[in-house]
């Protein structure tokens, strides 16, 4: 009976099928829709998977089979190096970088001056944002507009000026040098958190206002919290923007307390005394640099997508 009622069933759904060609169609394109998507994911996806595997590769071997999508002659020492635990003949040995890194130093760096620029610069971003958009004053639009131009300028034109400053201040091999052209506001970030602040109730902010709360009141109780999903979304964006940047603290950051992971990693990799790189140590690096990054997105990720849907729900 079980076989003849799915017989049955198949039947109808072939007949359903030819009967209504739109739901044919409709169920292939779904279906090339959805591989579509698979292969996408699995491009994205690879090269974080071949950071991995070649994280844990013996160097030497690994140019012996540069094709093999398994990790070649696995073995741990390629962290050892990076993190300073195995010795220069140990190194040697796996075809890897007699050289090593404070790692640790330079970890500790990288995350007190991303925390510094991402905590400063959302602040003060916000309190723009509010003005801008939820405040009446003379010039508003006007001194909107210099900021969108500011957006079309690239950081490179920028660059040469912030480094005169800073070193003029005596802020050279620092943390704070590093963070300040960068820690007060951007004009991204006024405009991302502004284009928010514009959807959010004028009725709610009057009933404030009636009931005598003022300009700070109102953005700290009620702006912020409504806020909170994209200023969470802003913080992130920002935080791995300046994890993964190289150039501006290369420059302002050359002693042991001022160089940043990003640098360190850098200086790893030309250290190399042989002819090719320690790639499987360069990618163990790159690998631990990124745990950070990978804590955020999965303690976040959700808050993200969320502040991303309600941006487009008025």
């Amino acid at each position: 009976m079980a076989i003849l009622a799915l017989k049955t069933t198949r039947r109808a759904r072939s007949t359903s099928l030819e009967s209504d060609p739109a739901l044919a169609k409709s169920k292939v394109s779904i279906f090339f829709g959805r591989l579509a998507l698979l292969i996408v994911i699995l491009i994205t996806l690879f090269p974080i998977y071949w950071m991995f595997r070649t994280a844990f590769s013996n160097n030497r071997a690994m140019f012996g089979e540069p094709l093999n999508l398994l990790p070649v002659d696995f073995t741990f020492g390629p962290l050892r190096r990076v993190l300073g635990l195995s010795t220069t003949a140990e190194a040697l040995a796996e075809g890897g970088s007699g050289a090593s890194i404070n790692f640790a130093q330079y970890m500790l760096n990288s995350i007190m001056t991303c925390t510094l620029i991402t905590v400063l610069q959302v602040t003060f971003s916000a309190m723009a944002a509010y003005a801008f958009a939820l405040l009446n004053w003379r010039g508003r639009d006007k001194v909107f507009s210099v900021f969108l131009i500011a957006l079309m300028v690239p950081g490179i034109f920028t660059l040469l000026p912030n480094f005169i400053l800073v070193k003029d201040a005596g802020l050279l091999n620092t943390i704070v040098g590093i963070a300040l052209p960068s820690m007060f506001m951007t004009p991204f970030a006024i405009f991302f958190l502004r284009q928010f602040f514009l959807g959010v109730n004028r009725s709610i902010i009057e009933a404030a206002v009636i009931d005598g709360a003022n300009l700070w009141r109102i953005f700290r109780t009620i702006v912020v919290p409504l806020a909170w999903p994209q200023i969470i979304t802003l913080a992130i964006l920002q935080f791995i923007q300046y994890w993964n940047d190289y150039l501006w603290p290369f420059l302002i950051g050359q002693t042991e307390q001022s160089k940043l992971l990003t640098v360190g990693l850098g200086i790893f990799k030309s250290q190399t005394p042989q002819g090719n790189p320690d790639w499987a140590g360069l990618m163990a690096g790159a690998l631990v640099s990124a745990v950070p990054i990978f804590i955020l997105l999965l303690v976040f990720g959700r808050r993200i997508v969320g502040s991303i849907q309600s941006s487009g729900v008025k």
